[in-house]
């Protein structure tokens, strides 16, 4: 039988990067909301335009989790089309098992543009509607559970695929669950996906995303966490851009600052998919929780030096060498 430590589940797209000359940033007073503003009715002109194939939160932690050293897998939907043979080209470059990709006829792969413009960006998203399922093919029957499963983003007609992973869980209780929900997930509310919240055993978002899923309006970390936490998840990890990110577990709350930059940031696509895919993989490698929490920093800092949520992820051995060289005052700290 073969083995998978890091099973990757969500959607594949393309991503096109264009980066905006003519444009500004306009935050509203009362919120930390802002917008991006361009003239409207206008021909905008263009710095650049980046073209970067099977990217996405769980095929970016799929390659996070390879180049860390684990044995990966990644299970999503792609078309018959070039940018489905482009994407699967990526995965397997980046030695990624694609058993459980399934591409269907007549479907064309998700394909997002990114609007760049400073060192952040905007995406107009369309995810496909696909035949959602639990591979259970041939090939996929020569392979034992997985040890972990890293969900993350489907497009918002994947709302019965997650009963199924539901059931494959109940089916192995061995199997860990990482939870990262992208916007669908979100939209999807907690009573719809009760069981998966129930099952996790790690789970990521931003406090914004927090504030989403638990309907309020509280920026206090600790309440936001409990609240996660009620829901199922043993451990929540709430990121909060430059002030760092929040790792709660066993009625403590922990602290970690952002890994100083080398350099300016480029673009910050991918620093979260970093953060928690390491955090993630780093368990999966036997790490302790906190010892995790350390390493997840380090590759959101290296992504941002790159276009796109990939080029700038680290190998095992770059990891270590990042720790060992760690300023001083890096350290996780004990605030509740």
């Amino acid at each position: 039988m073969k083995k998978i430590d890091f099973l990757a589940i969500g959607d594949i797209v393309i991503d096109a990067f264009i980066k905006l000359k003519d444009a500004h940033v306009h935050c509203k007073i009362d919120t930390d909301a802002c917008e991006l503003c361009v003239p409207f009715g206008d021909k905008i002109p263009y710095d650049s335009l980046h073209v970067i194939s099977a990217v996405g939160n769980s095929p970016n932690a799929a390659v996070c989790a390879s180049r860390l050293g684990l044995s990966t897998a990644l299970m999503t939907n792609i078309g018959d089309d070039q940018n489905g043979k482009d994407c699967l080209a990526v995965l397997k470059k980046e030695n990624i098992d694609t058993t459980f990709v399934k591409k269907e006829n007549g479907k064309l792969t998700n394909y997002h543009f990114v609007l760049w413009y400073d060192v952040d960006r905007t995406i107009l998203i369309k995810h496909q509607n696909y035949e959602r399922h639990w591979l259970d093919t041939k090939e996929a029957s020569e392979y034992t559970p997985p040890t972990w499963i890293y969900l993350s983003s489907l497009g918002e007609d994947s709302l019965d695929f997650h009963s199924e992973i539901s059931d494959y869980l109940k089916r192995h209780e061995d199997v860990k669950l990482a939870f990262q929900p992208g916007t669908f997930q979100i939209k999807f509310g907690t009573e719809k996906l009760k069981e998966i919240y129930a099952r996790t055993e790690v789970f990521f978002c931003n406090k914004e995303e927090a504030e989403k899923i638990l309907n309020i309006e509280d920026k206090d970390i600790l309440t936001l966490s409990k609240g996660i936490q009620a829901l199922g998840p043993k451990m929540v990890v709430i990121s909060d851009g430059s002030n760092g990110a929040y790792l709660y577990m066993n009625g403590e709350l922990w602290h970690n600052t952002i890994y100083p930059d080398i350099a300016p940031p480029i673009d910050r696509t991918g620093a979260g998919d970093a953060f928690s895919s390491t955090f993630t993989a780093a368990l999966c490698l036997g790490k302790s929780p906190l010892e995790a929490f350390s390493w997840g920093p380090i590759n959101s800092m290296s992504v941002v030096q790159k276009i796109g949520a990939q080029e700038g992820l680290l190998s095992l051995e770059e990891m270590l060498e990042y720790i060992r060289v760690a300023p001083k005052d890096y350290k996780i700290n004990k605030i509740n």
